[in-house]
């Protein structure tokens, strides 16, 4: 098994970079089908974000596609929410973790498939800081309640209504990762629901995959990028449709 989620988490590293994601939504499904129950899945899912989220941010800023500015406002919302979500799991059946994840992904699929391309940040929409703090929560909430970053909800979003260049928006997504999942962390800690041993082994190989990934997502053009990112929710999907249904 070890072998397995070592190499779990170099691929959950290498999607976490490219496409800017915690690797939950990925990560979750896989843990699924080798065998976890999802609120063990889950756990192991956040130790893995903490790692890879913190590490692809500093790699993103360093090579300038990670602008902070406005991302601190909906990262301390996510902080916040990631903390609620973290105690609410506990109390959710898993049939209703497993549809609102469903439900999460078809979202994001449906949001992102009618967005328009943007290359550069003249078109880029600002929002009032309280409602950036507001969105941040909900996202926060819902997204570690499910063991995943939150970016598959946010980077849609930033796209298809505040018109941020696609890489932009991955970077970012990753940016509110660290804050979701650190608090996530924290709150799941002082339940006692997070599976360190299994999580860490994931979380270290993840770090290998995240510097390829960003590698990689620095050189495709944002068209195919996008392309690339709905291939990746229509592959979650099925994966989640084959565990709920069959």
């Amino acid at each position: 098994m070890i072998i397995e989620l070592i190499l779990v988490g170099i691929f959950i590293g290498i999607m976490s970079g490219f496409f800017g994601i915690g690797g939950g939504m990925i990560l979750v499904p896989v843990l699924l089908a080798l065998g976890f129950e999802i609120k063990d899945a889950i756990g192991i899912s956040i130790v893995q974000m903490v790692f890879s989220s913190i590490f692809g941010s500093y790699l993103n800023h360093k090579k300038g596609s990670l602008i902070i500015g406005e991302g601190i406002f909906v990262g301390l919302g996510g902080f916040a929410g990631g903390y609620i979500g973290g105690y609410v799991t506990q109390f959710i059946a898993d049939a209703v973790l497993q549809f609102t994840f469903f439900s999460l992904i078809l979202f994001a699929l449906f949001r992102l498939f009618f967005s328009k391309n943007h290359e550069d940040d003249a078109q880029t929409r600002s929002l009032h800081k309280g409602l950036l703090f507001g969105i941040g929560l909900a996202i926060g909430i819902f997204s570690i309640t499910l063991g995943i970053g939150g970016s598959i909800i946010l980077t849609p979003l930033l796209v298809g209504l505040l018109h941020y260049p696609i890489k932009k928006a991955v970077s970012a997504g990753l940016f509110f990762v660290v804050f979701s999942s650190i608090a996530g962390l924290i709150s799941r800690l002082t339940t006692g629901t997070i599976d360190f041993s299994n999580g860490l082994v994931v979380a270290v190989a993840s770090l290998v995959g995240v510097a390829l990934g960003i590698w990689l997502k620095d050189h495709v053009t944002s068209k195919n990028h996008k392309m690339a990112l709905l291939v990746l929710y229509v592959f979650a999907l099925g994966m989640l449709v084959k565990k709920i249904w069959f």
